[in-house]
């Protein structure tokens, strides 16, 4: 997670509406402020199996709580309630659900419509020829040597040639 994270610009982060914030959730929103990630998003997963409202609303206030003693605006965060499983058994069973036809597969939508408004994406310099910062490097089996990084100016395209460097 360390590794990806110091390449986000925001993240996810998923809490069990039934269990609440966990000691991960703690490390994980410790560890998103260590590496730099500047905003999050909170999805309340398994609300289909919750029947309280209240019990819900104490996850979130516990959550928000959270996130402000690790300094990210814990008041400001978006949360998001919903069901993965729900979402994921209604695009099953109709691969073609559209938005308002399935109130979990809405919520999921409403997830990402919420990450694309909440995360702010920092201006890239697209004028400048293409530069990658590897990270890492991989040997797939049947594709051959895979390198991952991240995209610090320029575009690439599909097709176009592109110069490695690097010690190896």
């Amino acid at each position: 997670m360390i590794t990806g994270a110091c390449q986000m610009d925001g993240g996810i982060l998923v809490i069990s509406s039934p269990d609440g914030p966990m000691a991960q959730t703690r490390e994980h929103i410790l560890l998103s402020k260590q590496v730099g990630v500047p905003r999050l998003v909170c999805f309340m997963n398994k609300v289909d199996i919750m029947e309280d409202e209240e019990l819900l609303e104490l996850v979130e206030l516990e959550t928000r709580e959270m996130l402000t003693q690790y300094g990210f605006p814990g008041d400001d965060t978006p949360f998001i309630m919903g069901s993965a499983l729900q979402a994921l058994e209604a695009m099953k069973a109709n691969p073609a659900t559209k938005r308002g036809e399935n109130k979990w597969c809405d919520k999921i939508l409403e997830l990402m419509d919420t990450v694309d408004s909440y995360v702010e994406l920092p201006a890239r310099d697209t004028d400048k020829p293409f530069l990658l910062a590897v990270e890492d490097v991989f040997s797939i089996s049947g594709r051959g040597t895979v390198a991952t990084g991240r995209i610090e100016q320029g575009i690439v395209k599909k097709g176009d040639a592109v110069e490695v460097l690097g010690p190896w």
